[in-house]
């Protein structure tokens, strides 16, 4: 596993989901918005170095959370150092899902149906709150967190025929292109919609020095996987969530 490449895919998460309370504590970084997206939410190492100081740390950790009144979460990933995992699940955190890290460079293509946003507004919240996994939480942060990028980002809206059929969020760090928050309407499905947008996001990416596409998925949406299979995303590592009830 290509360790350097992990790094800067996680750093580029870190930037592209802005929360407005950040602690950092030895090789961990803390995050607290709102309580919806874990990526805003949640505490992860970036440094796979053996880690002494581990429970305290841990406990520490767990102590932000219940102070912001959040369930406390730490996201495990190839940078956790040695025995974090198991150590969460003797202290009672439980296993809350698993997501897979992919990344690829991407095939930029202009679309004239595609419009662009300098904030997610009520049309691109609508198309977005067909998707399964919004809620009323996340979607209020992806309202509050506009003021908070630091880096160029974007949303998206694709039109068919004068309808919203598809929308999505994308990011511009470094060389990396973020895919976020892709959701197309239930009755636009499987028409290469998904495709068209990713393309798209990619072309504006492009022009602020971004060639590498990064997606980060739930390990049971398979379609998501095998759209991004297809645009030639690899899978690079695979990350989950523990929460202390």
């Amino acid at each position: 596993m290509n360790l350097a490449l992990v790094h800067a895919l996680e750093r580029a998460t870190l930037n592209a989901l802005p929360a407005p309370r950040t602690i950092f504590d030895g090789p961990f970084v803390v995050k607290a918005f709102l309580g919806g997206t874990g990526r805003a939410n949640g505490a992860w190492s970036l440094d796979p170095s053996p880690d002494p100081d581990l429970p305290e740390r841990v406990a520490r950790i767990e102590g932000h959370y219940r102070r912001f009144g959040l369930v406390p979460r730490i996201r495990s990933s190839p940078l956790d150092p040695p025995g974090l995992s198991e150590f969460l699940r003797r202290e009672g955190w439980v296993d809350d899902g698993e997501s897979v890290v992919n990344s690829g460079p991407l095939e930029p293509r202009a679309d004239p149906a595609v419009e662009f946003l300098t904030a997610p507004n009520a049309t691109w919240l609508d198309v977005i709150g067909t998707a399964a996994y919004q809620s009323v939480t996340r979607k209020a942060e992806k309202q509050q967190a506009v003021k908070l990028f630091a880096i160029p980002a974007t949303w998206l809206i694709l039109h068919e025929a004068g309808v919203p059929a598809a929308a999505m969020s994308t990011t511009s760090d470094g060389p990396f292109c973020g895919i976020f928050d892709l959701a197309v309407r239930p009755d636009f499905r499987r028409r290469g919609f998904a495709a068209r947008m990713i393309g798209a996001a990619a072309h504006w990416a492009e022009a602020h020095g971004a060639q590498t596409g990064f997606a980060q998925t739930d390990v049971t949406n398979l379609a998501s996987i095998a759209l991004q299979a297809n645009l030639g995303l690899q899978e690079r590592y695979r990350y989950r969530y523990f929460l202390k009830p």
